[in-house]
C-alpha cells in the first residue's frame, strides 16, 4: 500500500514532470548535467492530494544587491521558499476567482464568522475546515535540520574550530553570525545562506529556521495575511526523501523537543498559534536531485535556473531573482511572485473587496499597517 508521504511526493513529482522542458535542468553543451532542488505545497481534501504550487531553486540575491532590487528581484528563491511564495500568489487568485463565483473545489471559502471583520475588514477569506496543507521538498532544508548530513558527509568529520569575533572580549558574550555550513558541529542556531563560503554573503537566514516559523506565522506571508484568516494555514507535515532525513536534526530544528520548546502551546491573536508539522520520509527520488543525477552522470553542476508553478495558471523561469531573460530589477522582469506584483495583485483584490480604507490598509509603505501585521506576536517568537 502506498504511503501516505510517498502520495504527497507524487502530487508534486507527477506535476513537475508535466512542465515544459526549459523549465528543468538542462544537459550543457560541455556535457555537463545540472540538478536542482523542488519544492511544493499539496492539499489534502477528502482524501483527495491536489499540488497547488511548486518551485525550484538554491540560490540567493547577495546583501549588497538588495537595496537595487525595489520590490522586483526576488531575495531569497531557494525552492521551498519559492514554492511558499508561489502558494501564496495561488491564494491571492483563488481569493479573485471567488469574489467572481464560490467554488466548492476550492480550498478557500468566505468566512463563515464574521464576527471579528471589524477588527480585520479585509480578512474575508479562510481555509476550509478538513483541509491539510502537506509540504514535499527534495533536499534536506539547509541550516540546522541538514547538519548530521553534512556531517556525515566529510572525510574528516572532526569539529571545525567556531571563529572568533574581531571585536571580541576577553571573557565577553559574543555573538557569532554562522554562514551556512560552516562549523557544522554549531547545531541548534541559526544559520544564514549560502552554504557554499566562496560564494557573497546574503541576509536569508536557513530554509530550516523559516520553516520553523511557519509554526508560529502559518505559510501565510504579509500580504495574504491581511485577506485570509490564518487559522487553518499551517503545514501539517513535510515529506523529505528518506536519503535527506536525518530524526534527530529534525526533532532539533523543528519541534517542541528542540529549539521551539518556547514556542510549545503559545496562541497569540488572529488566530495564530505554534502548530509543530510532522516530518515523514518517502521513498521516491526526485528526477533531477543532485543523487539522481550522480548517478547518471560524471560531471554535475548546480543549476542556476528557478521555476515557479501555481494551480492557477501561471508558471515562470527565474533567473538572478527577475525572470529569464530580463534585465535585473527592471520592472518588466518582476515575477508573479515578487514583492511589487504580490502588493498590485493585493491592491487589486483590496479595491474589489470595496472597503473604504483599503488602499491606506495595505500601503506598502504605511508604518502603521506592518506593525499591525505583526503585532500578534510582540516579541514572544524567537529570533530564527
Amino acid at each position: 500500500m502506498t504511503s501516505q508521504a510517498d502520495l504527497v511526493a507524487q502530487a508534486v513529482l507527477q506535476q513537475f514532470y508535466k512542465l515544459p522542458s526549459k523549465r528543468k535542468p538542462a544537459v550543457r553543451d560541455n556535457g555537463v548535467h545540472e540538478w536542482v532542488p523542488l519544492s511544493g505545497i499539496v492539499a489534502e481534501k477528502d482524501g483527495i492530494l491536489t499540488c497547488l504550487a511548486l518551485a525550484t531553486g538554491m540560490k540567493c540575491l547577495p546583501a549588497s544587491k538588495i537595496s537595487q532590487s525595489n520590490g522586483v528581484g526576488i531575495h531569497d528563491w531557494h525552492a521551498e521558499v519559492l514554492a511558499i511564495r508561489t502558494f501564496n500568489r495561488f491564494l491571492l487568485d483563488e481569493c479573485e476567482n471567488i469574489l467572481d463565483e464560490d467554488d466548492e473545489s476550492s480550498i478557500l471559502q468566505k468566512k463563515t464568522n464574521a464576527s471579528n471583520l471589524n477588527d480585520t475588514p479585509l480578512q474575508l477569506f479562510e481555509i476550509k475546515d478538513g483541509v491539510k496543507l502537506h509540504m514535499y521538498c527534495s533536499e534536506a532544508p539547509c541550516g540546522d535540520a541538514s547538519m548530521e548530513l553534512i556531517m556525515a558527509s566529510q572525510e574528516d568529520d572532526s569539529a571545525w574550530e567556531t571563529p572568533t569575533p574581531v571585536n571580541a572580549k576577553p571573557g565577553g558574550d559574543a555573538q557569532i553570525s554562522l554562514l551556512g555550513r560552516a562549523c557544522f558541529s554549531r547545531t541548534g542556531i541559526v544559520r544564514r545562506k549560502p552554504a557554499r563560503g566562496d560564494a557573497p554573503p546574503t541576509l536569508s537566514k536557513s530554509c530550516s529556521d523559516k520553516l520553523a516559523l511557519k509554526q508560529c506565522t502559518s505559510l501565510l506571508s504579509a500580504i495574504t495575511s491581511i485577506f485570509i484568516d490564518p487559522t487553518n494555514a499551517y503545514i501539517s507535515s513535510i515529506i523529505l526523501p528518506r536519503s535527506q532525513y536525518s530524526d534527530l536534526a529534525c526533532r532539533r530544528a523543528f519541534s517542541a523537543e528542540g529549539r521551539m520548546k518556547l514556542m510549545a502551546g503559545k496562541e497569540w491573536l488572529g488566530g495564530y498559534s505554534f502548530r509543530e508539522f510532522s516530518v515523514a520520509t518517502t521513498g521516491l527520488e526526485f528526477e533531477f536531485s543532485k543523487r539522481s543525477v550522480q548517478m547518471r552522470a560524471c560531471k554535475i553542476s548546480a543549476s542556476n535556473l528557478a521555476a515557479t508553478w501555481s494551480r492557477s495558471g501561471f508558471e515562470e523561469n527565474l533567473i538572478g531573482g527577475v525572470i529569464q531573460g530580463r534585465k535585473a530589477f527592471k520592472t518588466d522582469g518582476a515575477s508573479q511572485v515578487s514583492k511589487r506584483c504580490m502588493w498590485e495583485a493585493a491592491n487589486d483584490l483590496a479595491s474589489r473587496i470595496g472597503d473604504a480604507s483599503s488602499s491606506t490598509a495595505i500601503c506598502p509603505g504605511d508604518q502603521s499597517t506592518s506593525a499591525s501585521i505583526r503585532s500578534p506576536f510582540h516579541h514572544d517568537i524567537p529570533k530564527l
